[in-house]
């Protein structure tokens, strides 16, 4: 298998492979573009978003700079998805995102993972692992989502909360690392403005 092969397999790779290098760095030159517009020019960030991520839905915005190491490429949006200042995705895998989503600042999507083995550590060498955010999350300030990890429907993840293991549906989650505290009533489930 190639390096992109094992990558993309989940497998042990090394990413400073020459095919992968150039592959990246041709996906980052939408992403340059993107955070070198300013607040008057939203119809070209639209174009934008649509020339970095792998998909992205009807209404979705993401408030720059925006930081991805594949500038998006293997990034999914559904629809409504909202995203504010400095949301980086270490984009190696998918990353999935359901429909009415909202990041707030600073949060850190990675599916990126280095061996244990410090011979191969030592190497630069990583395997990866997809992150899903199903539908209605809310991803609250500063929080860092790990390889791996899926995340419930109408979840809340509290700010500055590390997630390292899947979050189910219907709750409220925070800490590091980050666990559930409550489950959402159904009485906030189907609240709705007056």
């Amino acid at each position: 298998m190639t390096e992109l092969e094992l990558k993309d397999a989940g497998k042990i790779y090394d990413p400073m492979d020459a095919e992968i290098m150039a592959l990246q760095k041709n996906c980052m030159k939408a992403m340059d573009a993107f955070n070198a517009t300013d607040s008057t020019q939203g119809e070209l960030r639209q174009k934008l978003l649509k020339e970095m991520l792998g998909a992205v839905g009807e209404n979705c915005y993401i408030e720059p700079p925006f930081h991805a190491n594949w500038g998006g490429k293997n990034l999914f949006f559904g629809d409504n998805v909202y995203a504010n200042f400095n949301l980086t995705a270490v984009d190696d895998v998918e990353i999935i995102v359901g429909n009415n989503v909202l990041f707030a600042p600073n949060v850190t999507l990675t599916t990126a993972n280095h061996p244990i083995a410090p011979k191969l550590r030592g190497r630069g060498l990583q395997y990866c692992k997809k992150i899903v955010i199903k539908d209605n999350v809310w991803i609250c300030s500063g929080v860092i989502i790990c390889a791996g990890v899926t995340i419930g429907e109408n979840s809340v993840i509290a700010a500055g909360s590390v997630v390292t293991k899947d979050i189910p549906a219907n709750v409220v989650a925070m800490g590091v690392p980050c666990r559930v505290q409550r489950e959402i009533s159904e009485e906030e489930l189907n609240l709705e403005r007056r």
